[in-house]
């Protein structure tokens, strides 16, 4: 048997977390020799938890980077505005680089990765974890199959869930666009790259609506404080992070995520210490804020197949739900369960789709574990096509977005290429 693909990790927050936790599940094929990261406790967590020597803790990826090269893979699971740095100078030092989505902030970062990857000629995987999952390997079977007969259209609804919208995108890292990218890039890279895959043809044109609607100074209720902690409107608001925060002590997946995110004391004390003193416990309605809250996407494939994306704080947090149509048949998913409908018989297949479930291998329905999987059988085989999105489709989605961000500040319709 080939030994373990060895990683360092760069990055030990709850995405840093979830793909290194592949090496536990799985050590014959991945051991973690190495972490980066300034925050001390959080390094040390994992790193204790993973077995990697004092002597291979790095307070910074440049240590680590400056380092002799001490692993054949990197995970890069920094912050969106610090992708970049290590993506590319890991991947000059000759490690193959696994990358959270998105890629970069910017397009002009996206594009200077995805070029010192391929001028290295190391593998890249960036995590579009929705490829792996099993309730996608069905819509793909349904379509190859030509069930659908040619695709014509597809609605794609991404339920973001109102507190999980306030948690990440009001309160939380990506709430601004100039820090961490326009929300349609950090919460529908995603999407954008699973139409993409389910679709099978390039995206050419892109057109969009949406905007901040609710989370401003406009929308502030009278009396409300600017923290939870000290509102007399809180216990009548959706957003009160006090009931959220509360609400996941003794609940081991949200101790995971989000209170983790917001602290590492997961007690009733620890919680308030940090609505008291950092930035989870302020007012939804007076965050700095920027990224749109609702946005809807009309992209044009090759061939003149159309999708619509509509992402929405407005929902409860759930699965994606998509309906596809093609001239033959009709697709009706939820993440877990399809309705397929032939035209010819006029019946109706439901299909439950088996291991989709939260604990299937790992978060995003197995997705996490399965782009790991894929990652690491692509760097031990030296096969780049066993990662199912290469660096210029993974490309292409965030094009799509930066398109989609473009429309809709613009009003026009865009190329993604240009």
């Amino acid at each position: 048997m080939a030994p373990p693909v060895t990683i360092a990790v760069v990055g030990t927050g709850s995405r840093g977390n979830a793909f290194s936790s592949f090496a536990e599940q799985y050590p014959e094929r991945a051991h973690v020799v190495a972490v980066a990261d300034p925050r001390v406790d959080r390094r040390d967590a994992l790193a204790d938890r993973l077995g990697v020597a004092a002597d291979q803790r790095f307070d910074d990826w440049r240590d680590l980077a400056a380092s002799p090269r001490l692993a054949d893979a990197v995970i890069v699971a920094t912050p969106d505005h610090e992708h970049v740095g290590p993506a590319c100078r890991f991947a000059e030092l000759g490690y193959h680089v696994l990358l959270e989505k998105p890629i970069a902030p910017t397009r002009a970062g996206c594009v200077e990765v995805i070029e010192a990857v391929e001028k290295a000629g190391v593998i890249l995987a960036v995590c579009h974890v929705m490829r792996y999952t099993a309730y996608t390997a069905a819509v793909k079977l349904v379509v190859a199959e030509g069930r659908l007969g040619d695709l014509v259209g597809v609605e794609h609804l991404e339920p973001v869930g109102w507190w999980h919208f306030a948690h990440s995108y009001v309160r939380g890292n990506w709430r601004r666009s100039d820090q961490a990218g326009p929300s349609i890039l950090t919460k529908c890279c995603h999407d954008l790259d699973w139409l993409r895959y389910v679709v099978g043809r390039p995206a050419v044109a892109v057109s969009s609506r949406g905007g901040l609607h609710h989370f401003t100074a406009a929308s502030r209720p009278v009396g409300a404080a600017d923290r939870c902690l000290d509102c007399a409107v809180e216990p009548d608001c959706p957003y009160s992070a006090v009931r959220l925060y509360l609400g996941c002590l003794g609940v081991p997946q949200l101790e995971r995520w989000p209170l983790s995110v917001v602290t590492t004391d997961l007690t009733e004390p620890g919680v308030r210490r940090a609505l008291r003193d950092g930035q989870y416990g302020r007012c939804v309605y007076a965050c700095d804020n920027d990224v749109a809250d609702h946005q809807v996407a009309t992209i044009e494939f090759e061939g003149g197949v159309t999708a619509t994306l509509t992402m929405s704080a407005f929902t409860p947090l759930g699965r994606r739900r998509t309906r596809i149509m093609g001239t033959r048949g009709f697709l009706e998913g939820d993440g877990e369960r399809l309705t397929v409908t032939e035209f010819v018989t006029g019946h109706a297949e439901s299909i439950h789709v088996i291991g989709s479930g939260a604990d299937a291998g790992g978060g995003h329905d197995g997705g996490d574990f399965g782009v790991m999987g894929a990652f690491v059988d692509a760097v031990a085989a030296g096969d780049p096509s066993l990662v199912r999105s290469g660096p210029r489709e993974s490309l292409e989605s965030h094009l799509m977005a930066f398109a989609a961000e473009r429309s809709r500040l613009t009003g026009l319709p865009v190329d993604v290429w240009d």
